[in-house]
């Protein structure tokens, strides 16, 4: 479908997609065999400025948004998801940064960001908070013009390789919800350390660790927004982030469904090709129809984030939950259409199925972005009745 990008959105697409089809796509294996971590790819593509995307002009950006960065994550995702949410991750960490710090604190951070020199990383879910965010133990405890920070955060993506963190930690354990604050946290920090790497389903090239805060001692400069705005600044940070994790799910069934479709036309059955079975036929219809759909989605959330629309969490839910469950089931389709093959790691949609997996549970499980959905609708009906 003809989705109307510029002429500049059109050539970021195109950049991404020969990154991931030259450089991505041959070394996707090994990555996910070794579980390393991709600086090399990271490198081109800080070179090749789609860091650069989502960071406004003044601070060394392209002055891009949301929906710049979904086809970017799109197209990486499709050669290997892991590779993407390495890159997509120094946004989510970058967000909060650009939508809440002050302007030194952005003219501080974000250049370097920007040019792919610092990677970012979101530090919010800990072992006993996970959906439940208001559940977070790591504290900031405020010391004359310093902030002391106590806590282990688990699983966070980019950790132990990115420079810059942006923390939820509770700066007012009386005020539930409302006494969490953000903070930036810098590598190197003493008290920051990192625990062991995570050994995962899917998307073993990206980096997840605890990111442990021992006594670590920080300016209250560093502290983002007001004290007690930490919820918010979580929440505003997802709204932006969740089209991304759609534009991941995106890509990575396209990427299964452009391998169904390749192995059907070649693999030989009864003397004639596989794709000429009614039976396949219909299995690729609905697989190509399915990311279709979840495409336009995608793309029509991120612009309206981009637009500055002010509620935007419902039609975000909407997009990551959907495109996700999307790919999981287009993957899973793909393995079967290529049969035994497909169960083999030789060929790449068995990971493509496993890198599926954490589009429905990261960034809100599927079902809070249900609850979510369900929610909002509620409060429109509501407002709608009186």
């Amino acid at each position: 479908m003809d989705y109307f990008l510029t002429e500049e959105q059109q050539m970021i697409k195109e950049l991404a997609a020969r990154i991931a089809d030259e450089k991505i796509k041959p070394v996707a294996g090994e990555l996910d065999e070794k579980e390393e971590f991709p600086w090399d790819l990271i490198r081109v593509l800080g070179e090749s400025d789609l860091f650069a995307i989502w960071v406004p002009e003044e601070y060394g950006g392209l002055g891009g948004g949301v929906f710049e960065q979904a086809l970017v994550v799109e197209e990486l995702s499709r050669a290997c998801s892991g590779v993407a949410v390495s890159y997509a991750a120094s946004g989510l960490g970058s967000f909060p940064i650009l939508m809440f710090g002050s302007k030194e604190q952005k003219q501080r951070y974000m250049p370097d960001i920007a040019s792919g020199k610092r990677l970012a990383a979101f530090a919010l879910t800990e072992a006993n908070a996970g959906s439940d965010v208001s559940a977070i133990a790591t504290t900031a405890t405020r010391d004359g013009d310093e902030y002391l920070l106590n806590g282990t955060k688990q699983w966070i993506t980019n950790g132990g390789e990115a420079d810059i963190y942006t923390v939820i930690a509770v700066t007012d354990k009386t005020k539930g919800p409302r006494g969490a604050s953000a903070f930036i946290v810098e590598k190197g920090t003493p008290g920051l350390s990192f625990g062991k790497k995570e050994k995962k389903l899917g998307i073993r090239a990206s980096a997840t660790c605890e990111v442990i805060l021992d006594n670590c001692r920080i300016p209250k400069e560093n502290r983002l927004g007001r004290e007690g705005m930490g919820f918010i600044i979580a929440m505003k940070t997802f709204d932006k982030t969740r089209p991304g994790i759609g534009a991941q799910a995106v890509g990575i069934a396209q990427g299964a469904l452009d391998e169904a479709v390749n192995y059907a036309r070649e693999r030989v059955q009864f003397g004639k090709p596989i794709s000429s079975l009614q039976g396949i036929q219909f299995m690729l219809a609905d697989m190509a129809t399915q990311v279709e759909a979840a495409r336009a989605l995608v793309y029509s959330v991120a612009r309206l984030v981009d637009s500055g629309a002010k509620d935007v969490s419902k039609a975000a839910a909407m997009a990551k939950l959907f495109a996700s469950d999307v790919c999981m089931k287009v993957t899973v389709d793909a393995v079967q259409i290529l049969g035994g093959y497909g169960y083999m790691r030789e060929y790449p949609v068995e990971k493509m199925m496993r890198d599926a997996k954490i589009t429905q549970i990261y960034e809100g499980t599927n079902q809070i972005q249900r609850n979510i959905i369900a929610l909002e609708l509620i409060k429109e009906a509501d407002r709608k009745s009186k």
